[in-house]
């Protein structure tokens, strides 16, 4: 056995290799809420072998796909018993004998999904993980897979966008709409959002204005407007719709001949329904996209690297921020499920458990 005062100077990584690694995760048995069916358990974990990982949980995200997902309302249905979460940035405190692209120390985020992240410690294989500069800031890298590489997926792979193009967006708050907007402003596009209308909406704008956002107006703004119409921006070719409902069917009459609408998201719970008019007369096109879906196709696709590459560049240089989001630690785990469930603030936020401490 190792002598107290030897252990004590043992760095993490050092510790790891001779003591064991107790794990306290957010786990699942059933479907339900989250409030509910979570319990905070404890495990231990043995040493990583082969190509294994041994990870430390800094930050991991409670994104709505997540609740979905505990609910049983999401088309990915993890085997129980489940860890919660998609989302997390890492610390590596040990590797495998066989990993040669990893080392202690290293900050990392998942390239797979569905590996359970509401945990403080984890073993994960080496390749679905991916390195992640300590430049990157925790809320920045944690919330990076999903929203940032949504906006960035939407604005590539539909409509071939230059400079001066413009795009629309409903639940231009949302975290996928705060990228959007970001990731406009880096490549000179216009961005105009669509948001309802509530007591906040002054600071709300000017928030999403200092994003990037060109315009921001109300579902009821939008209507009546003639932002399009007298040239100040050009007609959008691409739209961007996450509510469904009246609100895409609003969206969708603002697009330009053979533009696209792209929808990610349904908060309306309420079917896109097309205009005729649009749809014959403008032959506008209707589309549906999914994260997930994309990464398992694309897992070591160039267009994958590129995209982390270009992401990660803005984040360094400050020019992409983490979207309004507030630092929870995990023992509070139910208070931040109910909080994300129910928080209706004028920007909304996302709820982030903090194991980095």
């Amino acid at each position: 056995m190792l002598r107290r005062s030897r252990i004590q100077s043992l760095s993490p990584a050092l510790w790891s290799r001779h003591m064991s690694v107790v794990a306290k995760s957010l786990k699942y048995t059933e479907h339900g809420e989250p409030q509910d069916v979570l319990k905070l358990v404890e495990d231990e974990l043995s040493d990583p072998k082969g190509k294994q990982v041994l990870v430390k949980i800094l930050a991991a995200p409670i994104n709505p796909a997540d609740i979905n997902t505990i609910q049983g309302k999401y088309p990915v249905k993890p085997k129980f018993p489940a860890v919660a979460g998609n989302e997390f940035v890492g610390e590596v405190i040990c590797v495998g004998e066989n990993v040669k692209d990893l080392k202690e120390g290293q900050h990392v985020i998942p390239l797979a999904t569905g590996l359970g992240t509401w945990t403080t410690h984890a073993v994960y294989n080496a390749d679905q993980l991916l390195a992640v500069s300590k430049k990157v800031g925790l809320a920045e890298a944690a919330t990076v897979t999903v929203n940032p590489c949504t906006a960035y997926r939407m604005l590539k792979d539909f409509v071939h966008l230059c400079p001066g193009d413009t795009v629309i967006q409903n639940g231009a708050n949302s975290a996928v709409g705060q990228a959007v907007h970001q990731l406009c402003r880096a490549w000179g596009i216009n961005s105009i959002g669509i948001v309802r209308d509530r007591p906040e909406i002054a600071e709300l704008k000017e928030m999403l204005k200092c994003l990037g956002a060109t315009e921001i107006l109300t579902e009821a703004e939008i209507r009546t407007s003639d932002i399009f119409k007298t040239g100040k921006v050009k007609k959008p070719r691409l739209a961007f719709n996450c509510v469904g409902g009246k609100s895409a069917t609003e969206v969708s009459r603002h697009l330009d001949h053979k533009g696209i609408l792209v929808t990610y998201g349904g908060m309306s719970r309420e079917p896109v329904t097309v205009a005729t008019g649009p749809l014959i007369f403008k032959d506008i096109a209707f589309r549906g996209f999914w994260m997930t879906r994309w990464s398992k196709e694309n897992y070591n696709a160039p267009e994958r690297s590129e995209m982390f590459k270009e992401i990660f560049g803005l984040m360094e240089n400050g020019k992409f921020v983490a979207p309004a989001h507030e630092m929870v630690p995990l023992e509070k785990f139910k208070d931040a499920a109910a909080a994300a469930l129910n928080f209706k603030g004028f920007t909304g936020k996302k709820f982030i458990l903090d194991m980095s401490k």
